[in-house]
């Protein structure tokens, strides 16, 4: 075809020239340190981060319509919590104090439910000081939710509905993924973590005789998994480890894995039934972790106690360990109602709708090593 222009504008000059447009950009280096490039000589490319704006404004118009407020908490905090993760630190000259990069909003958006905002929702950046893989990278988005008078059970059916709308924003709720055709359609199953394992390993970790960490990893090593499965200082670490290695890259269809070891989930009530577990959920797609929601811990004494005991473990060693927030604690004392809260991987989810092996495929400029 040829082109026979009846005038022209210069608009600027380009000193360096694109890549040839006929075959592509396909080295991940250069994609992934010069986007501009990428997105520009790539259709498919571009069109990840046009679904990926598409996802996030379905994701908000869900939950306002349902009677969301969405907010805005702070990333520069006193006091890093909400998570078990290592923080970034940085320092305020003015102040003369340190501050934290957050690694989560959970405690700020449940001092919006103490104050009566009884649903909140905030879409937004987390900082985790941890390590970078196909689904991990330092800074990532995060939807976190709250709603008032409703418990996990709640939230799981809100979380089926949530990634039905994100998914039919750019396709359907059949959506393939790294080889594997997704069915998103609720009801998606619920499985209890015990079963789970006990279904992949042989070990049930509710028995008497795994309910410390020496048993546990004496089962680990009589069920020849000591190989595989690597060793952590803590029972709760030691489940968490033992679930990671064994059970979660066989999670390809939607599933909710239900009620966790109190000992990792410092913001979760226990389970009416066996107070050793708690009422908390993830949700698995294409072998990974989606989202996390508890029932949300409301007794401020409990509370305390958690923190102490994770107090305890973070000078025993675990870099990971909540810390001790009195401030939340003072917010809790007021009256928390009953609440169900969830947090959600955003860049996951759009790594499962759209197709992409890897979290730097839908993150415009990720993290990368010098």
């Amino acid at each position: 075809m040829s082109l026979r222009p009846a005038a022209w504008q210069f608009l600027s000059k380009a000193l360096r020239p694109l890549p040839e447009k006929f075959h592509g950009l396909t080295d991940v280096e250069t994609r992934y340190r010069r986007r501009y490039l990428d997105t520009i000589v790539n259709d498919d490319s571009r069109e990840v981060f046009v679904k990926r704006a598409r996802i996030i404004a379905a994701i908000r118009r869900f939950l306002d319509e349902r009677g969301f407020v969405e907010v805005e908490t702070p990333i520069l905090q006193p006091l890093y919590g909400g998570a078990m993760a290592r923080p970034f630190v940085t320092h305020h000259n003015e102040m003369k104090r340190d501050l934290y990069l957050r690694i989560a909003v959970e405690l700020y958006l449940k001092r919006c439910i103490i104050g009566g905002i009884d649903r909140v929702y905030e879409i937004g950046r987390n900082f985790r000081n941890e390590g970078v893989s196909f689904k991990h990278n330092p800074e990532f988005t995060m939807l976190e939710t709250y709603e008032a008078y409703v418990d996990y059970n709640h939230v799981m059916t809100m979380v089926e509905a949530l990634v039905g709308a994100a998914a039919e924003a750019v396709g359907s709720l059949i959506t393939n993924f790294r080889g594997h055709e997704i069915d998103l359609r609720p009801p998606w199953p619920r499985v209890t973590m015990r079963q789970a394992i006990l279904d992949a390993s042989g070990i049930d970790i509710a028995a008497d005789e795994v309910r410390d960490v020496a048993g546990l990893q004496a089962a680990i090593r009589t069920h020849g998994l000591e190989a595989t499965v690597p060793l952590e200082p803590t029972w709760g670490m030691q489940v968490d480890e033992l679930f990671s290695e064994t059970v979660e890259p066989n999670l390809i269809q939607p599933v909710f894995i239900t009620e966790y070891p109190l000992e990792i989930s410092p913001f979760a009530k226990r389970t009416p039934h066996d107070p050793r577990f708690v009422e908390r959920f993830e949700g698995f797609i294409g072998g990974m972790e989606s989202s996390n929601a508890f029932s949300e811990l409301n007794d401020a004494d409990d509370q305390r106690e958690r923190f102490m005991s994770q107090l305890a473990s973070f000078e025993a060693g675990d870099e990971e360990a909540h810390q001790l927030d009195e401030d939340f604690l003072e917010a809790m004392e007021h009256g928390m109602p009953p609440t169900g809260g969830m947090g959600m991987g955003i860049d996951r989810l759009i790594m499962v709708l759209t197709d992409s092996d890897s979290i730097r495929d839908v993150i415009l400029f990720p993290q990368l090593r010098g």
